[in-house]
């Protein structure tokens, strides 16, 4: 396991950043594409994927009367099936993932302003 990659079943990266951290949820963007596309290529269920062809044939003058274009809601409801949870299984994953957000965020020296007297 390299330093910052957190393994499981969704594997992701936990990155220190200036002022704090980044995950970077690989794993977690590609169970939703597979989710996406499995909603939309539903054999017994093709609404969504007509609702697709609909929305891309829209025209400006082809809003919802609350201003709401049926893309939004499409949005919304793939959003719906996605996936948007992380399991960590195991005490070693948790503690490296505690130690790893321990390490990001622990106070850290600035470097000297070379040159510059302070008053």
């Amino acid at each position: 396991m390299s330093a910052d990659r957190i393994d499981g079943p969704t594997p992701f990266h936990l990155r220190a950043i200036p002022g704090g951290a980044r995950l970077e949820l690989d794993g977690l963007r590609e169970l939703i594409v597979q989710d996406v596309l499995t909603a939309l290529l539903d054999p017994t269920d093709t609404t969504l994927w007509d609702r697709l062809h609909e929305v891309a044939e829209l025209t400006p003058e082809t809003r919802l009367p609350e201003g709401r274009l049926p893309y939004e809601e499409l949005v919304s409801d793939l959003a719906e099936r996605c996936s948007y949870r992380v399991p960590i299984y195991g005490r070693e994953r948790l503690l490296e993932l505690s130690r790893r957000l321990r390490e990001i965020a622990a106070p850290k020296r600035l470097p000297q302003q070379q040159g510059r007297r302070v008053s």
